[in-house]
């Protein structure tokens, strides 16, 4: 069965339609000539109970990854498994009654997990095509949204909008937010401006939910937690291992590996990859992390995107962290360029606030007060914007290829 996006994806839908012979079924949302037009079949076709024809182990969705370390892939799943996704949000996510639940990023991705959860409670969906800050105030203001998801970088334009202040807001009771880290200065922004309605969430395609660092942890007066990724979910156990799978102790940094009944069933046709990422039955997220003493994960950062520097290895999450809250600065990437002398060079590439001059050397000063020397970027730049992927995140690689263009290897 294919379904498609007359509006968007007309074209492109009629030639996969053409070419897949084993299709049973093509439906469309909107005129198209070919396929059966669903927005009109439900205006001249009755109403009908629908019926299950899937059972838990049969094929159910094909979630591509972001691409950020590397070449996509397809994680494949079972009905099962995305039952048990939606089991856990219902579980251990703050949803509302009587949902309202708005979203503006791809539902291919982490804001579609939320909308079979929203459906299950007895809510409604509103959708917007794309991310509009305009368009996101007014329609929380007009439809009573309660809950919505957002990437960091678009609640830091929500902030910057000058009708935030005039938007009658008082509906929303959950903003979950993550697939990158958040400056905690525009945290506590956030929820002085909007209020005490953040959660953050954590997971990747292979496996999602993992944790949830939830409302009542966002307490302004002890920010240092807003650096945490949370607790994990009630149907995740989660272990942060050493590079010889031994469990690290608290405080020690590892691989953040995870059991679960929603994590995916293996990569589609890379068997090969499979093989590595759910070594022992555990998913290897690939993000390097500390437990405390409570439980709570900080991650620190991909383990691919670590810097090595002078000996030293430097995971580029510490300095950003340092780095975005500072009052000058609006988004910040740190990444490792190549450097006769060290190797790798911390490089910082940041975008200032509006009508903002921050002082390099201040900047440089500020990390090597809080992390040390070796932590300390090397130079700064400043940008007027940062390279994004289709799902929200800061796109490393295309940050990294500027630098290491011409050379065969990627890494110090």
């Amino acid at each position: 069965m294919l379904v498609v996006d007359a509006v968007a994806f007309r074209d492109r839908g009629g030639e996969l339609a053409t070419r897949a012979t084993r299709l049973k079924a093509v439906f469309t949302m909107g005129p198209a000539d070919y396929g059966t037009d669903l927005l009109q079949a439900i205006e001249t076709g009755g109403h009908f109970s629908a019926r299950c024809l899937a059972g838990s182990d049969d094929l159910s969705t094909l979630n591509y990854t972001g691409g950020t370390t590397g070449k996509s892939k397809g994680a494949l799943r079972y009905h099962r498994e995305n039952a048990g996704a939606a089991a856990a949000i219902l579980a251990d996510f703050e949803i509302p009654e009587g949902a309202r639940y708005l979203t503006v990023a791809p539902i291919s991705h982490v804001a579609g997990t939320k909308v079979l959860p929203t459906l299950m409670r007895g809510g409604r969906v509103h959708m917007l095509k794309s991310f509009d800050p305009e368009a996101v105030l007014a329609t929380i203001a007009r439809e009573r949204i309660n809950f919505t998801l957002l990437v960091p970088t678009m609640i830091y334009v929500l902030l910057d909008q000058p009708a935030l202040g005039k938007t009658d807001l008082s509906s929303l009771e959950l903003v979950l937010y993550g697939a990158s880290a958040m400056s905690p200065t525009r945290l506590v922004e956030g929820i002085e401006r909007i209020g005490p309605v953040f959660s953050q969430l954590y997971g990747q395609t292979e496996c999602y939910p993992i944790s949830v660092l939830r409302k009542s942890d966002h307490d302004p007066k002890n920010p240092e937690l807003f650096l945490s990724c949370g607790f994990p979910i009630a149907a995740c156990e989660v272990k942060i291992l050493d590079d010889n799978d031994r469990e690290a102790k608290t405080g020690e940094a590892g691989e953040i590996c995870v059991r679960a009944p929603h994590a995916m069933a293996k990569y589609w046709k890379r068997p090969d990859i499979t093989a590595e990422t759910l070594k022992n039955g555990w998913v290897h997220t690939g993000d390097i992390a500390r437990r405390d003493e409570r439980g709570y994960i900080c991650i620190l950062d991909r383990k691919k995107d670590m810097i090595v520097s002078g000996g030293f290895n430097i995971f580029p999450r510490e300095v950003e962290d340092v780095l975005s809250q500072h009052a000058d600065v609006a988004m910040v990437a740190v990444v490792g360029i190549p450097d006769e002398k060290w190797g790798e060079a911390v490089t910082a590439i940041i975008v200032p606030r509006d009508g903002a001059r921050p002082d390099p050397d201040e900047l440089i000063n500020l990390v090597k007060t809080r992390k040390g020397s070796a932590h300390a970027p090397k130079q700064i730049q400043f940008v007027k914007q940062l390279p994004m992927t289709g799902v929200g995140k800061v796109d490393k690689k295309v940050l990294r290829a500027g630098f290491w263009s011409g050379r065969d290897r990627m890494v110090g």
